[in-house]
């Protein structure tokens, strides 16, 4: 069970740093504006936010790989939690879709910590 509570994990630090890339890096370019649904002008003007989005979402991947890589579970679940609470609040505030690709991954992860 520790192995698939690693695996959830290990998939949950990879997701949020594929959405770094999307975030500062791909905003404007046809795969961000595609994946999140936005307009050229839109993502235009909203760059710069996204780029600092971005950055958020690096931080949670660097927790998670952090306390992974250091063996410290408090630090991965702390981790873990903010991504739901995050995920939670962009499916509040923007579109639920994000509980979905962001906190379900999460809790899954945090389900299979406690179950190890």
């Amino acid at each position: 069970m520790m192995l698939v509570a690693l695996l959830l994990t290990g998939l949950v630090a990879l997701l949020h740093v594929y959405i770094l890339v999307l975030e500062m890096f791909l905003w404007t370019h046809p795969l961000g504006l595609k994946t999140f649904r936005n307009s050229l002008e839109k993502a235009q003007a909203t760059r710069v936010l996204a780029a600092n989005q971005g950055l958020y979402n690096g931080f949670l991947a660097a927790g998670i790989l952090v306390g992974l890589a250091c063996a410290q579970p408090l630090l991965v679940t702390f981790s873990l939690v903010c991504v739901v609470v995050a995920g939670c609040y962009g499916a509040w505030s923007v579109n639920r879709r994000i509980f979905l690709v962001q906190a379900v991954p999460a809790l899954l992860a945090l389900a299979a910590h406690a179950a190890a």
